[in-house]
């Protein structure tokens, strides 16, 4: 008897420890498609104003059952390329090797130079002028390999460089390939190509309308236009969402990882004026055209400008959802919200426009014999080949290599000048090698990098007056929500960074975080607060 009962006893305990496991399973295998949408210059305090003030908005519905991480920073410098290999690696410029869309590369040569010969050193340009474009100035939405930088490979080749070959790590969208499973990505220039991991074949579908035409429309000078750029990439995603291709031809399916880049916020903040040179001829609401963008006060208020671009990236988020919930993934479906980067200042009275950087050292006294100054304006005005670049926002990324001087001696140069600079901090020498790789060993850090005073963009331009790359904290607290309706609606205020949306992409999937490389290296967490 007590045999028979124990046996019971054992069958229902094996009984229940099946039982909790299938459930287990069950609920690791409930997410089956991740959709990641980057607003870039999203704050989190626009998404807490938004939300407030429209509860019946698609942020609203998200944050109602999703975390929402309001102390959410992105890490290292907050340039869109850093920003958006931050949420498809797990991994900031220590191992993505990329600082800003357009740097420098010390390895590397000239388009121009096909036999890679010479000193090494160039600029390693990827934005919208190596587009392919016809001849009336509209980019064909594809690179022109003539315009890439040329790099030595492994065999002793010289090739041209493609951004995603620039990108020494993998990829979110590359582990998902590796399981077969199918991937899509839309962004605003062709470059964005970067996504597909060395690899290059990370995504299946990626469209990359392109947003800024060199010597032709840009849709950045309204944020109509820019708003009318997102549908493009909008109607991708709903085109994905019912299984088909980007461009609505047929496919196996829904991707399993797929999303897309918003800009109208970024321009609604940006802007000084909407349609300044009356180049959209859409751009005709008498409440919007030729008023000012941005901020109308300290705590977030944005203008009318501003107001347009957040309420139309929120109908496009709800068509979304609108979308999932039709074709039944909604339940199935990770939403994940946020930004490559945000924008600084907040406060319009905070706004310093001085210019750009190597200009002001130009104009210090004595700059024209000091050594330190010198090597500044030198490197600034290189446009190819191995004597450095001072690449500029609000911040400034100094490489100077092929200058007879040492980092410390530009270092102290700068601090001692740092009031008519307009500087914050220097980092330099120890101060830059305890954040990133050392210059001396790796090719594409800068020597040396300046933070200036907050709200300090080192630019002349009348266009516009937020602008993001920095260190403060307006330009890399930015909103994050992930959400799922079998999530708590939560506010989460431990900080965070956005490189651990990838790793969590992953998880939420049941794939190994540490299947990227970045992960394992930066030892990147996942977020906190998930299943």
């Amino acid at each position: 008897m007590t045999i028979r009962r124990s046996l019971h006893a054992l069958l229902a305990a094996a009984a229940l420890v099946c039982l909790l496991a299938v459930n287990a399973a069950a609920q690791s295998g409930n997410i089956k498609h991740v959709l990641l949408i980057s607003v870039d210059g999203l704050h989190a305090l626009d998404v807490a104003n938004y939300v407030a003030k429209t509860p019946g908005s698609a942020l609203a519905e998200l944050s109602s059952h999703g975390v929402t991480y309001s102390n959410a920073r992105v890490p290292a410098d907050s340039d869109s390329f850093a920003g958006i290999l931050a949420l498809v690696t797990g991994g900031t410029p220590v191992t993505t090797g990329l600082f800003y869309d357009v740097s420098y590369d010390r390895t590397i040569f000239d388009p121009s130079n096909v036999t890679c010969s010479g000193p090494a050193g160039n600029l390693m340009t990827f934005d919208e002028s190596i587009d392919l474009y016809n001849k009336q100035n509209v980019s064909q939405d594809v690179i022109d390999p003539t315009k890439l930088p040329r790099v030595l490979d492994q065999f002793g080749n010289c090739v041209a460089l493609y951004p995603h070959s620039a990108l020494r790590t993998n990829t979110i969208f590359e582990v998902a390939k590796s399981k077969g499973w199918r991937t899509a990505w839309a962004d605003k220039h062709p470059v964005y190509d970067l996504v597909n991991g060395p690899s290059g074949k990370g995504v299946d579908d990626l469209y990359t309308p392109e947003i800024t035409n060199v010597n032709g429309i840009d849709n950045t000078h309204s944020v109509v236009c820019t708003a009318l750029n997102d549908q493009k990439k909008v109607k991708a995603i709903l085109h994905e969402i019912h299984g088909l291709t980007h461009d609505g031809k047929q496919a196996p399916g829904v991707p399993v990882i797929f999303g897309m880049n918003f800009q109208a916020v970024s321009v609604g903040q940006k802007l000084v004026q909407d349609n300044f040179d009356n180049s959209c001829v859409a751009d005709t609401d008498p409440g919007i055209n030729h008023q000012p963008g941005g901020y109308t006060d300290g705590s977030g208020t944005p203008s009318a400008v501003l107001a347009y671009g957040l309420q139309q990236t929120d109908a496009a988020l709800a068509s979304m959802i609108a979308a999932l919930k039709g074709q039944g993934l909604y339940d199935s479906t990770l939403f994940i919200v946020t930004a490559k980067h945000g924008q600084s200042p907040i406060n319009p009275v905070k706004i310093n426009k001085p210019g750009h950087f190597a200009d002001l050292v130009a104009a210090l006294p004595g700059a024209g014999s000091d050594p330190a100054a010198i090597a500044i304006v030198n490197a600034a005005n290189c446009a190819t080949g191995p004597c450095g670049f001072v690449q500029d926002d609000d911040i400034a990324l100094i490489w100077l290599q092929g200058q007879n001087i040492s980092n410390q001696q530009v270092t102290d140069y700068l601090n001692t000048n740092a009031i008519p600079l307009f500087i914050e901090e220097v980092m330099g020498t120890a101060e830059l090698t305890l954040r990133f790789n050392d210059p001396a060993r790796d090719s594409r850090t800068p020597d040396i990098i300046v933070q200036p005073i907050y709200g300090t963009t080192y630019t002349g331009s009348t266009h516009k007056n937020l602008e993001h790359g920095g260190f403060s904290f307006g330009d890399t607290n930015v909103g994050l929500i992930v959400s799922n309706p079998a999530l708590k609606s939560t506010v989460l205020k431990t900080p965070v960074t956005t490189s651990q949306v990838a790793p969590s992409i992953l998880h939420a999937l049941g794939l190994s975080p540490t299947a990227l490389k970045s992960v394992q290296a930066e030892k990147t967490e996942l977020l906190p607060a998930l299943p």
